[in-house]
């Protein structure tokens, strides 16, 4: 007989995350945070689930989003408020403002969203998203974390979008896999280049920082791993690609990949649904 406990955890990650408003180079509102991009990741990985928090008033402008999810359960639960953010590109560069700031995640919120499976991405959009107390929950239960950068460095504060490093240190204690983006990682490290004194300070045992069409590096025990994308795909908004990325990334981790193949892996996956956006204008 296998072990118990094995058995009874459903296989993928749960994603945990607040939905967002987005505005887009000036086009009309449409879905946005986490949960709006990973169910195709997800399904692809073999499974997984999502739970978003909006506010109420806005499940209507949400439904599309929940029944698309790839046979993927999506539970939508409702939050005070709902995040919302403009957005222009420029190639792999982005300009962001903040218009609402979604709610918080606690330890009780955490307890109520019955988390079972053995890992969980915390898809946080700002420094708010996710308190110490949601973590210290999870990691009771035995849950691995992976966090997204977002929630250490964007502060929590409406207009431009200010990037700062005066995160909590408590929002590292139990996270087991940090992802970053090249600019999140920059502001960590004091505007120098992120190397391994600056992963090792941060206390996370696996960390992958992304730098768009350029590809990832991973810092894993004292280690470097660069990993090219298998091909770039320009002319094409990647917004929630880094979301689909770091998801993909997860669970392929959680299936017992090496951190070098699940980034391969996920930058195929990521690569392959932007040329599909690119192709569909």
């Amino acid at each position: 007989m296998g072990d118990a406990t094995t058995a009874l955890t459903p296989p993928g990650v749960t994603v945990l995350g607040n939905l967002a408003i987005d505005r887009i180079d000036g086009a009309a509102p449409s879905p946005g945070g986490a949960p709006s991009f990973v169910a195709p990741a997800l399904a692809h990985a073999g499974g997984g689930r999502i739970v978003a928090r909006a506010a109420s008033a806005d499940n209507d402008f949400f439904a599309g989003i929940v029944d698309a999810a790839a046979g993927v359960p999506f539970d939508l639960v409702a939050g005070a408020s709902t995040a919302a953010f403009s957005m222009r590109y420029a190639g792999d560069h982005r300009v962001m403002a903040v218009d609402a700031i979604g709610p918080s995640w606690e330890a009780a919120t955490i307890r109520a969203a019955c988390v079972s499976t053995a890992w969980v991405h915390l898809a946080a959009l700002l420094r708010s998203d996710f308190t110490p107390g949601a973590l210290a929950e999870l990691a009771a239960a035995g849950t691995r974390i992976a966090f997204d950068g977002q929630g250490l460095v964007r502060a929590a504060r409406t207009g431009p979008l200010v990037t700062d490093d005066a995160f909590d240190p408590a929002l590292l204690a139990h996270v087991d896999l940090l992802k970053l983006a090249d600019d999140e990682a920059a502001v960590l490290a004091g505007g120098a280049p992120f190397d391994l004194v600056d992963a090792a300070r941060l206390g996370v045992p696996e960390i992958i920082v992304t730098a768009g069409s350029h590809g990832s590096t991973i810092y894993l025990a004292g280690e470097v791993i660069s990993v090219a994308p298998p091909f770039r795909v320009e002319g094409v908004h990647a917004t929630g690609a880094g979301d689909t990325f770091t998801v993909s990334y997860v669970a392929a981790r959680a299936s017992g990949e090496s951190p070098a193949a699940a980034a391969e892996l996920a930058s195929q996956f990521v690569a392959e649904l932007l040329l599909v956006r690119k192709d569909l204008g």
